[in-house]
């Protein structure tokens, strides 16, 4: 089914504007719910009496709980349904995070955090896959950079949101457990809407002209062709693949840097500046909203110019050195916190073109086990990272140590991505 370039260029728009919205507020309620412990961290430690390392244990147990269903998640959107999937993430996982106000001891903070993890597996993954069923190539870094942003949105709007909540005392409860509470509840609320406004694939919108969906099944299957001809890959295969392990060491090395950095942002900020629990989640506040600039910009910088190893490449390195810079001793606060802004600028930058590395290179099926198991890396990062991170903080790291440890993960990671050989798309496929 031929469509004319105008009518293409509105199938694209109303695919975007259809898809982004929903799986960006989505994602942004997900990450919210999994880092919003580190706003809670201000009060909670203290009340709860866990120490530096107790914490870091706590939040990096996240990441092992989430790995059990990195791949099966995945394959579950290829093969089964992203609408019932993403549902069932939804609700179990908003129960989970409200539960977590209720934790008194380190062991409950762990169950809490590990079973947090279970029910959040497969969500990123899924929506990965999810993608390649709407968004034929040139627009695919585009759509992640949409869906990427909710992150560091996410983030910026929760600090201020926080800082009221760990004020309140409502009930005789702290303010951060109301924290866990109001903001676990709205993921159960969009798990129910996900079941009645999602659409699986563009054969199943009734949203869609037939023309339209003929043309955007006919694009899509194309391109998996093209990709087939070039390269069949099955998914064993891919799991030996010398591109996908670089991008699994390559995710590993950055996310040890850039989950302890996340999660720990407001308790370095708090230190560096001696300001205020509430002064501090503002400052953190500001470092995400530079980050949605960033993220924005990278996606469309990426598909302009076609580009996706060196603009993932181009953000870590730059996220390093900008994060360095932060950490040299001596420095008045304003001028750590132009760093850190600068930091923010780019450290949502580089996953939109790293994700859209594994689904152009790999048939659909391999890419989904590919993309689960760079995940598996990923997460394990979050553990080892935010682990290590408590480890050196209870042990006497100073904030400068701590932040040149994270500026090193930064680059390490660049230099491996740098390292991934990307063919030459077929004429037609980009």
């Amino acid at each position: 089914m031929t469509l004319s370039p105008e009518q293409i260029a509105q199938l694209r728009r109303k695919v975007a504007w259809r898809i982004l919205p929903i799986t960006i507020l989505l994602y942004l309620v997900a990450y919210l719910d999994r880092a919003n412990v580190g706003f809670a961290k201000l009060r909670m430690a203290k009340d709860l009496g866990f120490s530096e390392e107790v914490f870091g244990l706590g939040i990096g147990i996240f990441f092992i709980g989430y790995l059990l269903l990195e791949i099966p998640g995945a394959l579950l959107v290829e093969r089964w349904s992203a609408r019932k999937w993403f549902a069932r993430i939804l609700i179990t996982w908003g129960l989970l995070s409200a539960a977590t106000a209720f934790v008194r001891t380190p062991f409950e903070f762990n169950l809490a955090r590990f079973f947090l993890g279970v029910a959040e597996a497969g969500f990123f993954p899924g929506i990965i896959v999810f993608f390649t069923h709407w968004f034929p190539l040139r627009d695919r870094a585009r759509a992640m950079s949409g869906f990427i942003v909710a992150v560091p949105f996410s983030m910026a709007l929760g600090a201020p949101i926080s800082a009221f909540l760990l004020d309140v005392t409502w009930f005789d409860m702290a303010g951060w457990q109301w924290l866990f509470i109001l903001e676990g509840l709205p993921a159960v609320v969009l798990g129910i809407v996900t079941l009645f406004i999602f659409t699986d694939r563009p054969r199943d919108a009734k949203w869609l002209t037939q023309q339209e969906r003929d043309w955007l099944e006919g694009t899509l299957a194309a391109e998996a062709a093209a990709k087939d001809a070039v390269q069949k890959v099955s998914v064993a295969q891919a799991l030996r693949l010398r591109n996908v392990w670089l991008l699994a060491l390559g995710i590993f090395a950055t996310n040890t840097g850039g989950y302890a950095l996340g999660f720990w942002l407001p308790t370095t900020v708090k230190s560096l500046s001696g300001g205020s629990d509430r002064a501090s989640l503002f400052f953190s506040g500001l470092f995400y909203l530079f980050g949605v600039v960033g993220v924005l910009y990278a996606g469309f910088s990426s598909d302009k110019h076609g580009d996706r190893k060196w603009h993932c490449v181009a953000g870590q390195v730059s996220t390093g050195v900008f994060l360095a810079a932060s950490a040299v001793p001596g420095q008045p606060f304003w001028l750590v916190m132009i760093w850190l802004c600068l930091t923010g600028l780019v450290a949502y930058s580089w996953p939109p073109p790293f994700w859209a590395l594994p689904t152009g290179t790999l048939t659909a099926s391999a890419a989904a086990t590919a993309i689960g198991m760079i995940n598996i890396f990923a997460n394990v990062a979050g553990y080892f990272g935010n682990h290590l991170f408590g480890w050196m903080k209870q042990n006497g790291a100073t904030d400068s140590t701590s932040l040149f440890f994270l500026a090193g993960c930064y680059l390490l990671g660049g230099a491996i991505v740098s390292r991934v050989h990307i063919p030459q798309p077929t004429r037609g496929s980009s």
